[in-house]
């Protein structure tokens, strides 16, 4: 079973709203915390040259400095431990980079995963509300970033945290009253070199306006090269990206300014205050103020600059901190979504007859007012094909997507078979059911796998079969593969009249009982059209079918064709019926046969 599997249900069930997000860090981890233990047992340990060397170096100067009987055997001493420091760099190195990466790869195949599983969950009405790139940015983007966010804190700050501790507990205990110093000067050289920083980050802000600024120009030129071509205004369309390289080159200018200005006063600063550190040992040891020799010196000096710095190094991770953490309160949005289809403990459905029920249906979309439908009444028989036909924004859409189960009444009740839908899985309804769209969706794989996508183990014959009655089995033989051949993404490398021929072919195989056909013959050429319409009553045939068409001369056969009109019922007939009645539906007609 992969990780992917076997982790994917506890963040769906974890609490994230309102928790501190390190908090949901550590969760997210839950099954991962030996490795990250021995990951930061072993990092300690490998990392001890940085904080032990100062000390081991301060030994060897005072040996030097003050040579005694045994001073030899000291040194091989010192010489040995910095040897066996250097040496366990490596295999412990590995190890922390091993348990490490595998917590992180493990946590982030979870978290994916979990994404992936709660996205199938949550309803219709939530991905229209959110743009697939976004969704699409939080199964990639933020996930990364926590991964990130786990390096940073280990690789950056858990590095940075040692040095400090380390080299004050050595200072502590070599020399507890320079802690003093340590105390206030430290904070004072980093609160000197942070606030340089905030003019930079106001140029670099500004800097990054201009690229943007400069971006949209370039994008600008290259879409209106065609109309500047015909009119003669290349003169005109290099000035307008020439103005914005200008103002990029001025603000470029300045950011590196105050770059140069803030790398000089930082180094300044910083060696300022370790020089202010080794004449003020140096002076302790030569005044007597602390029993401490030349060693001591060069450690202090060496830890002072090694506290700086990794202060300095906690503060420049903050900013990957804060990304991490915003990532984190990103996914918690998906996997902390209520807005679930619930189909647990419901009634699951073995067979589907095909007969439908509408009793006073009416649906308001969020955020709406007005009611996209309503007080809808119909009855459906078994194999009946249902036209519904109206002007844009009549609710012909809200009754198919009723009828998939994408959406539910906000009052009144549908039945299928008898069976209010409140109470059945959708899932299992959704079996007999099947679709094909205005805009045929393939994916990048072969003819084969998207006509049984879903389905395991189809017989080539039923294919062939499918692919035969949907009118595609000619121009499937001509593809260089056959049925192995790629479609391309978004099936690209096929026309518009051939992606819908597999989309109905994939209708086919299923053998549905229940047909929704959304616009399935608009913006076609007439051939093709007619090869379509073909392909569509043999998949018609024997089922109940519920159609959109916008062209009227495509629904003229219908069983009844319901004419909407602002989210209500205002005509039920055949063709012929409802142009002897002459109202709403004669009038469309009309329209259309000018």
């Amino acid at each position: 079973m992969s990780a992917g599997s076997r982790d994917s249900r506890p963040p769906l069930e974890h609490r994230f709203s309102g928790e501190n997000p390190l908090r949901t860090l550590l969760y997210l981890y839950k099954g991962e915390r030996r490795q990250l233990i021995l990951a930061s047992l072993c990092f300690v340990v490998k990392h001890s040259p940085v904080w032990l060397m100062p000390a081991i170096t301060a030994n060897i100067v005072d040996i030097v400095a003050q040579p005694a009987r045994h001073a030899r055997g000291e040194l091989w001493m010192n010489a040995l431990v910095l040897a066996v420091i250097l040496a366990q760099n490596v295999p412990l190195h590995y190890v922390y980079a091993r348990a490490l990466s595998r917590a992180a790869r493990t946590t982030e195949t979870r978290l994916r995963s979990a994404l992936c599983r709660r996205l199938q969950h949550l309803s219709i009405g939530y991905y229209a509300r959110h743009s697939a790139g976004v969704l699409q940015s939080k199964v990639l983007r933020d996930v990364e970033a926590i991964e990130q966010l786990t390096r940073v804190l280990f690789d950056g700050g858990l590095s940075c945290l040692v040095n400090i501790v380390f080299a004050l507990i050595i200072t502590g205990l070599r020399q507890p009253w320079f802690l003093v110093y340590f105390l206030i000067a430290v904070p004072v050289a980093v609160g000197i070199v942070y606030s340089l920083r905030r003019p930079l980050a106001a140029r670099n802000a500004a800097f990054r306006e201009e690229i943007e600024r400069m971006s949209t120009r370039v994008i600008e030129m290259t879409h209106l090269l065609p109309v500047t071509r015909a009119h003669g205004l290349e003169s005109t369309a290099l000035a307008r990206v020439g103005e914005s390289l200008e103002r990029v080159q001025a603000a470029a200018l300045q950011v590196d300014g105050i770059n140069a200005v803030f790398g000089a006063l930082s180094w300044a600063t910083f060696n300022g205050f370790n020089m202010l550190c080794l004449v003020v040992s140096a002076w302790a040891c030569l005044a007597g103020w602390l029993p401490m020799g030349a060693g001591d010196v060069v450690l202090l000096t060496t830890y002072f600059g090694l506290i700086t710095s990794s202060v300095l190094g906690l503060v420049g991770t903050l900013p990957q901190i804060t990304k991490g953490m915003e990532s984190i309160r990103s996914i918690g949005e998906v996997l902390q979504c209520p807005d679930l289809e619930d189909n647990e403990g419901k009634a699951a459905i073995a067979a589907v007859e095909g007969s439908f029920s509408f009793e006073k249906v009416s649906h308001v979309y969020p955020g709406s007012q007005l009611a996209a439908l309503h007080d809808f009444t119909l009855s459906v028989a078994p194999g009946e094909t249902i036209a519904l036909v109206g002007p844009s924004g009549a609710g012909k859409s809200t009754v198919l997507n009723l009828v998939i189960g994408f959406i539910r009444p906000t009052s009144g009740r549908i039945l299928v078979d008898g069976h209010d839908m409140q109470a059945l899985d959708l899932r299992t309804y959704r079996r007999f059911l099947s679709v094909v769209p205005q805009e045929s969706i393939l994916f990048d794989g072969s003819v084969r796998e998207n006509v049984t996508y879903g389905l395991p183990a189809v017989p080539a014959s039923t294919v062939e079969k499918a692919l035969q009655d949907a009118n595609a089995w000619d121009f499937v033989c001509q593809l260089p593969a056959g049925l192995d051949t790629a479609v391309g993404e978004k099936g690209a490398s096929l026309s518009g009249g051939q992606k819908q021929r597999l989309a109905i072919a994939r209708a086919l195989v299923r053998n549905p009982r229940v047909l929704i056909l959304d616009e399935a013959t608009s913006a076609l050429d007439t051939e093709t059209e007619s090869l379509i319409q073909e392909a569509l009553a043999r998949l018609m045939r024997g089922r109940t079918t519920f159609v959109v068409a916008h062209r009227l001369s495509t629904i003229r056969n219908a069983g009844r064709i319901v004419v909407l009109d602002h989210g209500q019922i205002a005509e039920i007939g055949t063709h012929e019926a409802l142009l002897a009645a002459d109202g709403v539906y004669s009038r469309l007609h009309a329209l259309q046969a000018r």
